[in-house]
């Protein structure tokens, strides 16, 4: 495998969401033993380093197993996972994709909620396939795991005939991915909010002429975040032009990155074009923002850049990005909470909203004034 250098998601996660995938489709078989870590550094062309770092997430995770002197093994993750069963109360955490830098950033409040309260974690991936999900779900009830803690992947945002199943059987889980339905315990942030926040603070920066990197069309999160920013833009008699909304052309969050890129592009090629842009999210901002400064315009000069998820890359560039914050932390512990609740013969229906916050950093020109 190559890995894919300009994508923001940590190198060593990358590896191993690459070793998990062979694991899960059976292309390593349980007992196996896999490539040197000199083997693994060559082949992916990393550091020791980063594969000693990728080898270690796997084996916390349980895929992978270590004999000294030896090398490393492919684990039997089911007997692993129900001796886990047999010691500890266990939930489990069904997530799009484990190197996604939104999700795993849940993934810590959730776990540190649930250490502190004696249960243990299992987590698995759906490698952004709808029906793997619902196998995963499967699985985890299968095993005997108290309740769920699930971010799905399906962009229509609303409840699934798997989800409806769960609820009329008393099974206990609770969203943390953007639901529609008001009537499934979901935890996250105030979305519309959010982008009300970004479109008015550039606003408030002396741009007339304000853009929008939207989501794909048909993604419902996208239209929730898009009707806060045009919330703004009315509240300030602002007119959006309908040709400085751009949708990212692909789905999923792994081609968010290379959306944001190629919008990049087109934009830089464009005579005339907005002063500034609001985004659906950091990563579509953070790949608009490399393609516009290798076509040599500035940021943020010739064109002001706001994201929305305050990932971990947003802070980590020469040029950091403004963005609105989500409390990825709280939203995991606020998640386990209510399934804790839930298994403790609670059941009334919560939604939980955080607000999100504006983080002003050099993308804006903020900091400029």
């Amino acid at each position: 495998m190559s890995i894919d250098f300009e994508n923001p998601t940590p190198l060593y996660l990358q590896i191993a969401s690459d070793i998990r995938k062979k694991i899960d489709e059976n292309i390593l078989s349980v007992g196996e033993k896999i490539p040197s870590q000199a083997e693994l550094s060559q082949s992916y062309d990393v550091s020791l380093i980063t594969v000693k770092k990728a080898l270690s997430e796997l084996v916390n995770q349980k895929y992978l197993f270590s004999r000294a002197g030896k090398g490393t093994y492919v684990a039997d993750i089911n007997k692993s996972r129900q001796l886990d069963l047999e010691k500890n109360k266990s939930i489990g955490v069904v997530l799009k994709d484990l190197s996604s830098p939104f999700f795993s950033l849940i993934i810590k409040g959730v776990e540190a909620a649930a250490y502190k309260n004696g249960y243990n974690l299992l987590v698995s991936h759906t490698a952004d396939k709808m029906e793997k999900e619902e196998k995963q779900v499967e699985h985890f009830k299968d095993i005997g795991v108290k309740g769920l803690i699930i971010a799905s992947m399906l962009h229509t945002y609303r409840k699934t005939d798997y989800m409806r199943e769960l609820q009329d059987a008393g099974f206990p889980f609770v969203l943390v991915s953007y639901i529609e339905d008001d009537d499934v315990d979901y935890v996250g942030v105030d979305h519309e909010m959010g982008a009300y926040l970004a479109g008015k603070h550039l606003v408030k920066l002396g741009h007339e002429r304000i853009g929008y990197i939207q989501s794909e069309k048909g993604n419902v999160l996208g239209e929730v975040r898009f009707a806060g920013f045009i919330k703004a833009m009315n509240e300030y008699g602002k007119k959006v032009n309908e040709d400085d909304i751009y949708y990212l052309p692909y789905k999923g969050e792994q081609n968010y990155f290379k959306s944001g890129h190629e919008i990049g592009n087109r934009f830089a090629l464009l005579h005339e074009r907005p002063t500034a842009l609001c985004t659906y999210n950091d990563l579509s901002a953070l790949g608009f923002k490399k393609a516009v400064l290798e076509k040599g315009i500035r940021i943020p000069d010739d064109v002001a850049l706001v994201g929305f998820d305050d990932i971990e890359m947003s802070s980590q560039s020469a040029i950091t990005l403004t963005t609105v914050r989500q409390p990825t932390f709280e939203i995991g512990k606020k998640a386990f909470e209510i399934l804790l609740s839930k298994l403790n013969g609670d059941t009334k229906n919560q939604r939980y909203l955080f607000k999100p916050k504006l983080i002003i950093r050099k993308s804006c020109g903020a900091l400029l004034k």
